[in-house]
């Protein structure tokens, strides 16, 4: 009588530069029989790097990482592996930028501490091929789908587009014009019009006042992220 085989395992890669989490989520993910860690990057170019050489089942995105964020990463993935499913897990606010994981490509979102049971639970309901976010955010996201109620309005930094948004958080770390368009690769006349954008949207006069606004925005979600 042969036995029956193992169940193969899901190869999943870890995207995030910061050592010590990639070494917590490798060891949770080590101890599941049915899951296994193939690989780790740090930034961008070596995540798309790594999907081509490891050919991994699902991918851990955090959303700051050096050079292109992780949303800019997502839409990599989807151009060059529209099925490669990915799951974002970050300090960051969800109720922000959950729904824009999702439009980028992303198929959930769960926030870093979370524990551990409730992050396996993300990563096999998205490996089946569902969603998964949090119920406050899926009922928001249900709440925007079928209309929002009268007078509801969300946050005025759901207002940003995701550029403009990456320009706000690099602001808040405390840099310039000339600092941002070289990291995002625009001229900084585009940084400036971005600025501007973000100034009408927020309802903010001055740039000493937007930069205020960013620098307190970036502590409450976390410094270096």
């Amino acid at each position: 009588m042969s036995k029956k085989s193992a169940p193969k395992q899901k190869r999943i890669l870890i995207v995030d530069d910061h050592p010590m989490m990639c070494q917590g989520l490798a060891q949770l993910i080590g101890v599941e029989a049915d899951l296994a860690v193939c690989g780790e990057a740090e930034n961008a170019g070596s995540a798309l790097d790594a999907i081509g050489a490891l050919k991994p089942d699902l991918v851990l995105v955090d959303i700051s990482l050096p050079g292109k964020n992780g949303l800019e990463l997502i839409k990599d993935f989807r151009a060059l592996q529209p099925d490669l499913p990915v799951l974002v897990i970050s300090m960051h606010d969800e109720s922000l930028f959950a729904e824009r994981v999702l439009r980028a490509g992303g198929r959930g979102y769960i926030m870093k501490q979370e524990g551990g049971k409730k992050l396996m639970l993300a990563i096999r309901q998205v490996l089946e091929g569902k969603i998964y976010v949090s119920e406050k955010i899926s009922t928001g996201i249900l709440e925007t789908v079928s209309g929002r109620p009268a007078g509801a309005e969300g946050s005025p930094m759901e207002k940003l587009t995701d550029r403009e948004l990456e320009v706000f958080q690099l602001i808040g770390q405390g840099k310039g014009a000339r600092d941002i368009a070289e990291k995002l690769h625009l001229s900084v006349k585009t940084v400036d019009v971005h600025r501007a954008n973000i100034k009408a949207k927020l309802k903010i006069n001055s740039l000493s006042e937007l930069i205020r606004h960013a620098v307190r925005w970036s502590e409450s979600q976390g410094a270096g992220m």
